[in-house]
């Protein structure tokens, strides 16, 4: 029987955007090299589950990638800072993470994927990102700064745990929690069942049918990102598309929680969550309003979608 885990604020480390953001648009570059590795080999499936990364005990993970009649994984090491390419024959390789361009770190991961007897090639112009550089001519991405790549690790070990207990009272259709490298966030969502509008598009190197595709149906999402696009903080947010009338003026807790009408979704500061003296009570609070806030004026069928959180 689950038991439920609570944090203390001593758990959550410090994550000031501005003292790492160099370091942050690296990283986000070499996740998605992995990530389109990824891509490249593995099946289509529904909403581009197919794509992202998840949160290991030690960094972040592809999970085992189909090649032939065998497979292979990439791993991010957050503590030894390596990334380590190994396959199913027992064949291993590794790229040490530390201050140098994206193309350095490219050439090498190729390099790597090719001992390994792995012929494989990806589109190499960053996805969601305006006015990517190519992977192979990016020399402006070069920071590493070892200590704030494990605290952003930290960090998503515990948003990962909390959105895993959020996401078990859903018995409808919902994603897993998992890291998607393309907007460089920690995501996991809930749908109604029912089809929704055609996306509008308009993502940054992000083709429009994969959009369509992936907000097909109407969906409530929730997650977290360290800053950037605009939000100089690390923030929770949680949005719905569509999103039903008065879902903006909703009341939602804590007080620090507020609607961003230039990004349509609603926003919670990570350091409320940080430094609260209960995290994951401040922060299953946000993810639970926020979700009624948009299932009750969507009129979702919540007594068919849901159920009471079973411990022990």
């Amino acid at each position: 029987m689950y038991k439920s885990n609570r944090s203390s604020s001593a758990d959550w480390p410090e994550l000031p955007f501005e003292e790492w953001s160099d370091t942050a648009a690296t990283l986000h570059m070499l996740t998605q090299i992995v990530g389109k590795i990824r891509l490249s080999q593995t099946p289509w499936t529904n909403h581009s589950w197919h794509v992202p990364l998840y949160v290991t005990a030690r960094g972040l993970g592809t999970s085992p990638i189909p090649y032939g009649g065998s497979a292979f994984e990439i791993n991010f090491d957050f503590i030894d800072h390596q990334l380590v390419m190994q396959t199913t024959s027992g064949a291993q390789r590794r790229v040490l993470l530390q201050p140098r361009s994206v193309s350095d770190f490219y050439a090498e991961i190729m390099e790597n994927l090719r001992a390994l007897k792995l012929n494989i090639s990806i589109y190499t112009t960053p996805s969601e990102v305006p006015d990517g550089i190519p992977f192979e001519q990016d020399s402006v991405h070069r920071h590493y700064d070892p200590e704030f790549v494990n605290r952003f690790w930290r960090a998503l070990v515990q948003v990962d745990r909390v959105l895993k207990e959020f996401r078990s009272r859903f018995i409808g259709k919902c994603s897993p929690v998992h890291f998607f490298w393309g907007s460089f966030d920690l995501a996991v969502s809930r749908f109604s069942g029912r089809e929704a509008p055609p996306h509008p598009g308009g993502v940054p190197n992000f083709p429009d049918w994969v959009a369509r595709e992936a907000y097909s149906h109407e969906v409530s999402s929730a997650g977290f990102w360290p800053g950037g696009g605009g939000i100089d903080h690390a923030a929770f947010y949680s949005y719905a598309y569509p999103a039903p009338d008065g879902f903006a003026e909703a009341k939602v807790k804590p007080p620090a929680a507020r609607w961003s009408s230039e990004l349509g979704e609603f926003l919670l500061p990570y350091h409320e969550v940080q430094t609260a003296s209960s995290p994951d009570d401040v922060l299953l609070g946000f993810l639970q309003c926020t979700y009624d806030a948009a299932a009750d004026r969507a009129n979702w069928d919540r007594i068919a979608l849901e159920r009471e959180l079973v411990s022990a």
